[in-house]
């Protein structure tokens, strides 16, 4: 388990390195959604996204032993990212292991932060198994994308920061993965403030971490075809799990339309580009899914921007993703 102590010296770590990102409101979201929104914008955070602050928090705390060796990590784009670029801010080197069909612009940034890639795919392969036989061949550290206590201390940071930009908070709604963003900011959040409701977010078709919190046990699935691919991962984390079954008031549910209505609203009215992932906590807002907002704050984290111009493009364009959203689901 990690504390709010364990945030805050993740903060302390993080000082002058990690961006401290801005709150962003919206008028027209307000009226929207009948609701006074902060979103907490960590898609212009240093890689495009949240995932620096947990990768720098645990690679900067390595011995010159583990630094010397280098490091590995698995990840469909942002952790990948963010552990090359901090592997580089300290001296050491990287090797990812990235899916195949990786969007491209989180391919070429990875590669040109410097890190070495190994390839896998991701509807046949075990990326867990992959990046610890790569780690045992190589001697390298493994960096966790999210069952890593210093990974989620680092990626509470950004909730901990809104927390002391924006009083009152009376909901914080963040995306779900692997869970070391929502596990971070929780722990921050019900840290400072035990009545902040927190909501967790998950694409339709990979709601594993609420039939997981309501089954009382970790389930795993087939890894789910969705455009939110940073929310693909087929099983909570063992150790964000036991987190977030504890501090967590809510999961929802968002279809691939809401994500695609959240990204456009984003770009044509709050003018910030925004990945499926990263919109997704939105999306479930800007769908009622969360519940009852009426005149309540409510934080949400942007969790990041890495998408490229043509998938972008494609998205928006994508006639089965446009049309009538709100389908989300509520547990």
């Amino acid at each position: 388990m990690i504390t709010l102590d364990d945030v805050r010296d993740a903060a302390r770590q993080l000082a002058g390195v990690a961006h401290r990102t801005p709150v962003v409101t919206s008028a027209t979201l307000d009226e929207l959604v009948g609701a006074q929104i902060f979103l907490k914008a960590e898609n212009l955070q240093r890689i495009g996204a949240f995932k620096f602050r947990g990768a720098y928090n645990a690679i900067s705390r390595l011995n010159d032993q583990q630094l010397a060796r280098g490091v590995v990590a698995f990840s469909s784009g942002n952790h990948a990212q963010a552990v090359a670029l901090s592997a580089r801010l300290v001296g050491t080197t990287a090797t990812i292991v990235m899916p195949q069909d990786t969007p491209v612009a989180k391919l070429e940034a990875t590669q040109g932060y410097g890190a070495d890639i190994v390839h896998y795919d991701r509807y046949t392969d075990d990326r867990v198994a992959v990046g610890e036989r790569v780690a045992a061949e190589r001697d390298l550290t493994l960096i966790h994308p999210y069952d890593d206590r210093y990974v989620m201390a680092g990626q509470g940071t950004a909730a901990l920061e809104l927390i002391e930009d924006v009083a009152d908070l009376e909901m914080l709604v963040v995306c779900i993965g692997g869970g070391g963003l929502i596990a971070g900011c929780a722990t921050a959040a019900k840290g400072v403030d035990s009545t902040i409701r927190m909501v967790g977010v998950e694409p339709e078709a990979r709601d594993i971490t609420r039939r997981s919190i309501e089954a009382g046990e970790r389930l795993s699935m087939a890894v789910p075809h969705t455009i939110a691919d940073g929310q693909q991962s087929d099983t909570p984390g063992r150790l964000t799990f036991e987190v977030n079954r504890r501090l967590l008031d809510d999961v929802v549910s968002v279809s691939d339309r809401d994500i695609v209505a959240a990204m456009r609203f984003m770009f044509d009215r709050v003018k910030l580009v925004t990945e499926p992932s990263g919109a997704s906590a939105l999306a479930a807002v800007m769908a009622g899914a969360v519940g009852d907002l009426a005149g309540r704050r409510v934080g949400v984290i942007v969790s990041g921007g890495n998408v490229g111009v043509e998938r972008f493009v494609g998205l928006m364009n994508d006639p089965a993703l446009n049309g009538p959203a709100g389908t989300s689901a509520h547990s």
